[in-house]
């Protein structure tokens, strides 16, 4: 069925977790306007519904993402396309880093230029072994400049700057190790491994989670003096929540903490 039939993005909720899937399989889920759109239109529903704890980013098909759709991008040449178009791009990441949700990559597959930036952006990644990276835009005449942002804060600088100006490939073994997925397991075994850290990460309180990972990103970009001054702030509020000071006497008295979620 046609993109204009058939979602771009599907969403399934199970158990605290929202599943978004990238829904274009036989374009290698390329990230289209429309489907950009539909990504941001979608988190920001998931960024009010407190039902949700972790939201999983996969996709259909046998790619992850293969990065933006150069043939719409050929197609409608003007510069205030391209301009509206990365604007767009550049909203969806940072959508995802100021989601109160922690946002965690399915990788299953190929993850190249843009769907690579997608997978760096993701506060966590949990990938096949299967799957393979690259940033390839320079080999059609593209510096991946956009993509270079989120791979230069998940890896080495000259490890980042490599792979965006030769385009190369990389294995799930090598992204694990510079640091662009933290975990790698046979594609077998994908969703169990997902499983287990939504799970993990469900089993917290949700204050905690949010309230740390907005303070993470935010610290990331400061100075280390103004970044303590933060976490610090950041600490003694979170002490003052209910579910602080129930996880506390829980610890206390040797029994299961029960969240409130405030």
């Amino acid at each position: 069925m046609s993109d204009s039939i058939e979602p771009m993005v599907l969403r399934n909720d199970r158990d605290g977790v929202a599943h978004l899937t990238l829904n274009r399989p036989a374009q290698f889920n390329a990230l289209s306007d429309a489907m950009l759109g539909a990504l941001i239109e979608q988190l920001e529903v998931i960024g009010a519904d407190e039902s949700v704890r972790v939201v999983v980013i996969g996709g259909a098909g046998k790619a992850f993402c293969a990065g933006h759709d150069l043939k719409e991008m050929r197609g409608n040449h003007t510069l205030d396309f391209q301009q509206a178009l990365f604007r767009k791009c550049g909203k969806l990441m940072m959508k995802i880093q100021k989601l109160p949700q922690p946002v965690i990559a399915r990788i299953h597959g190929i993850a190249t230029a843009a769907g690579c930036q997608l997978v760096s952006m993701c506060d966590l990644a949990v990938a096949a072994d299967v799957s393979r990276y690259a940033v390839s835009g320079i080999n059609v005449g593209l510096f991946c400049a956009t993509p270079a942002v989120g791979l230069s804060r998940n890896m080495g600088r000259k490890e980042a700057f490599e792979m965006l100006v030769t385009g190369d490939f990389i294995d799930a073994a090598e992204a694990q190790r510079r640091g662009l997925v933290n975990r790698v397991v046979p594609l077998d075994q994908l969703d169990d491994e997902l499983g287990k850290l939504t799970a993990s990460i469900c089993a917290k309180t949700p204050v905690a989670v949010r309230m740390g990972k907005q303070l993470f990103y935010q610290q990331l970009e400061t100075g280390i003096e103004a970044a303590y001054q933060m976490a610090s702030e950041t600490m003694a509020c979170n002490m003052m929540t209910e579910d602080a000071a129930e996880g506390i006497d829980a610890f206390i008295a040797k029994r299961p903490p029960q969240w409130k979620g405030r």
